[in-house]
């Protein structure tokens, strides 16, 4: 899509309610050993709430950074400002009930785990985490799940059988060139016909090619009928930060979905219910 375009399409562009999935940080915060980025530059919680009122975008929620590991104070306050937001947190598997209550009260919805950067995933099978996809699903929480392909049903499978919810990022975000033939993206399908998992209509240009995040949506549309997908821009593009910016993330999401009606629904509707019902 042309920049041209781009404006264009934004500018006449409904904004949606909800963004479902951006991070905030700032660059003095304690990075996580692994963490696999360094953000050049602070992208705290009011220049967040800024760019949101600057397109139209009512509600949001923080994706919990890996680059931070279990660091989710700075998070947790800008819950505690902002009732527009909500958020998911990386959490330890033997993290208490209790703990769990007050980050709920707090605003939290959700656990991520963000493990497709790792050479060799935490076993999801372990008694600490099975007590802790127990307890996400008794919260009504989800699972926000970004993992390799390889490694994806056997995840998937773990965390549907105690009956929490999944979202998957990015659209299973598919290797290079292979687009919608992607053994995860088809995994990601099934997952979505059997009623429990939504997907994140979010991070196109991380997609190679660029045309591949078009084909994804409308594959996902197509599946689903709309339902049980969310949009969200990927704010501030870790790794990505010069690349892209808000509006044109605002303005994809009518390319990926042309219906005004569809639109709307994944860009209100659906994640209302997910996250702040």
């Amino acid at each position: 899509m042309s920049s041209d375009i781009l404006v264009r399409s934004y500018r006449s562009a409904e904004p949606p309610l909800v963004d479902a999935h951006f991070h905030i940080y700032s660059t003095d915060l304690p990075l996580a050993p692994d963490a696999w980025h360094r953000p050049p530059e602070d992208a705290g919680t009011e220049r967040l709430i800024k760019l949101l009122d600057d397109h139209g975008v009512s509600l949001g929620v923080v994706a919990a950074a890996s680059l931070h590991g279990e660091y989710n104070d700075y998070v947790r306050d800008a819950l505690r400002r902002y009732r527009r937001l909500r958020a998911t947190a990386i959490v330890a598997p033997s993290i208490g009930i209790y703990e769990l209550e007050r980050m709920r009260d707090d605003g939290f919805v959700g656990i991520r785990l963000m493990w497709r950067t790792l050479a060799e995933a935490p076993d999801i099978t372990s008694p600490d985490y099975r007590r802790l996809l127990r307890r996400v699903a008794d919260l009504g929480w989800h699972v926000h799940l970004i993992e390799r392909a390889d490694r994806l049903a056997k995840m998937m499978q773990e965390i549907e059988a105690v009956g929490a919810r999944v979202v998957i990022d990015h659209m299973g975000m598919p290797e290079a060139g292979k687009g919608v033939d992607d053994p995860g993206f088809r995994l990601v399908l099934n997952a979505i016909d059997r009623g429990n998992t939504w997907v994140k209509l979010s991070a196109g240009y991380r997609f190679k090619p660029l045309s591949a995040a078009v084909d994804c949506a409308r594959e996902l549309v197509k599946r689903t009928g709309g339902e049980r997908l969310v949009w969200a821009s990927d704010w501030p593009f870790a790794a990505y930060e010069n690349n892209v910016t808000y509006g044109e993330t605002v303005a994809a999401l009518s390319e990926w979905v042309p219906d005004p009606v569809t639109r709307r629904r994944i860009g209100g509707r659906n994640a209302l219910e997910l996250y702040f019902m």
